[in-house]
């Protein structure tokens, strides 16, 4: 593909990028504080045992709706501007409403053929796989609607959305705990009833009605969707082995209360700082497709916006990982402290695995999905090896290593494999600076750990990250000011 300039339009997108990032940063801010309060609320309504049978349930969700409905959200996603250019909207939302549908059924009937093996594979009880399958159709059409939102550049209407949605569910998580005691099914009932809720809201939000109606569906809307989507589909469902398997694994080995702590560190770390980090890929990836769809060289825009991710992401993992000990105290019940060995595997691994939304960039932007697919699958299966070789040995050590391991090297892959006109520019400056900055937070975490300055763990913490950032502003206007 041969790039064309234009700077103006260029420009524009940019700006519009941290336009929308402003616009869905209370989504993802309140996101983030609802997955941080889930879990001392959560650990503290719970047993061990329901909230291991919580965490089984809600990875048996995750790994339906990859299989079945996210892919068709997200093709809706890559898609709608080139056929909204083509003005054919109202055939292409048919045939994503098809896809879905056939999608559904079929997950159905698999479920029901094949029950004793998805039995066998969950250990759930059956109720509570009822009740995940049926939960997968409002979920199934709240991703695809969400994903239309975001294609229409509707931040403002996904951050409504995405807040009401997360309360919503927690709150009702607490009400049918509290009055009706259904153990861990209450959050499975809140989530169910919340989202139902929030798919009318997205309707009305989206407009979608208003174009859509059921048209002939033809083979060459089809063929595009599912070239792109499946490849996404198999990729996610490597990165769901990756992230997810070692609860199953601990499960199968030492029961439901074992997996809930893999499930507490889990939810201490990767909910939380994948929806923090989100906040610029959800802006910058339709507007991203814009540019190259105008044929805009969007590798320099790429690279800045990883530089971004990186100055976030860096100092917020470190700090949570030297205080993984203190961090797990305040914000899960005393019963679950012993996963505070999680926090710095798990967080570390959310560092690469979050990483890889830019350097995967290229396959979606190429259409070629499937090279995506192949990195995960090899680091999902070499992390599935590693928990079966070490939980058996190392306890929850194992499955940090082993998921740490893994999502390591699926980055590794997608930096190895570049495709042509698409290697990324390293944001060198960004880099050197983020290391200066460390330097006397480094002499501040001496100091504070040594006793010298005796103050509460959650300050140590705040006060290393405050000074992290006060000296990234200086040196960014003062002394390295270029752009990344």
């Amino acid at each position: 593909m041969e790039y064309i300039e234009n700077k103006e339009l260029e420009e524009k997108e940019v700006k519009g990028i941290f336009t929308d990032m402003l616009k869905y940063s209370p989504s993802k801010l309140c996101g983030m504080l609802g997955n941080v309060i889930t879990v001392p609320i959560y650990t503290s309504l719970f047993s061990t045992e329901q909230y291991g049978l919580y965490t089984i349930s809600i990875a048996m969700l995750s790994f339906l709706c990859i299989i079945f409905s996210d892919w068709v959200g997200l093709s809706g996603l890559r898609f709608f501007k080139h056929h909204q250019i083509a003005e054919d909207l109202p055939k292409y939302l048919s045939t994503l409403v098809i896809i879905l549908t056939i999608n559904m059924s079929l997950m159905f009937g698999l479920s029901i053929i094949f029950k004793d093996n998805l039995y066998t594979l969950f250990h759930v009880p059956f109720k509570y796989f009822m009740a995940v399958l049926l939960l997968i159709i409002p979920v199934a059409i709240r991703a695809l609607l969400s994903q239309l939102l975001r294609a229409q550049l509707k931040s403002v209407s996904y951050t409504v959305a995405t807040i009401l949605n997360q309360f919503a569910t927690i709150f009702l998580a607490v009400f049918f705990a509290k009055f009706f005691h259904f153990g861990a099914a209450s959050i499975l009932l809140a989530m169910g009833v919340s989202i139902s809720l929030i798919d009318i809201l997205l309707l009305y939000q989206s407009e979608i009605l208003k174009v859509f109606k059921f048209q002939k569906v033809e083979w060459q809307f089809i063929f595009p969707i599912i070239k792109y989507g499946i490849p996404i589909a198999a990729a996610s469902l490597s990165a769901w082995i990756i992230t997810q398997s070692n609860k199953f694994i601990m499960n199968g080995i030492s029961g439901f209360s074992k997996a809930a702590l893999v499930g507490v560190g889990y939810g201490l770390t990767l909910p939380i700082l994948m929806t923090l980090f989100a906040m610029i890929t959800v802006a910058a990836i339709p507007r991203i497709y814009n540019l190259y769809e105008a044929k805009i060289d969007v590798r320099p825009i790429i690279s800045r916006f990883l530089g971004y991710y990186l100055l976030v992401a860096l100092p917020i993992i470190t700090v949570m990982s030297v205080y993984s000990v203190e961090y797990t105290q305040i914000f899960a019940n005393v019963k679950f402290s012993e996963a505070f060995v999680l926090v710095p595997y798990f967080a570390f691994g959310v560092l690469f695995l979050s990483m890889t939304d830019y350097t995967t960039l290229q396959y979606h932007l190429a259409n070629k999905t499937h090279i995506g697919f192949i990195a995960k699958l090899v680091s999902g299966i070499i992390g599935v090896i590693l928990n079966i070789i070490l939980i058996p040995k190392m306890g929850l050590i194992g499955v940090g290593i082993g998921t740490f391991s893994a999502n390591f090297l699926y980055w590794l892959l997608t930096v190895i494999i570049v495709l042509p006109q698409f290697r990324l520019m390293l944001p060198k400056c960004t880099l050197l600076r983020i290391f200066i900055s460390a330097l006397p937070c480094a002499g501040l975490y001496y100091l504070l750990k040594t006793g010298v300055l005796n103050v509460p763990a959650s300050i140590q913490m705040i006060s290393i990250l405050v000074l992290f950032y006060c000296c990234y502003t200086v040196l960014k206007l003062k002394f390295i000011k270029a752009r990344y």
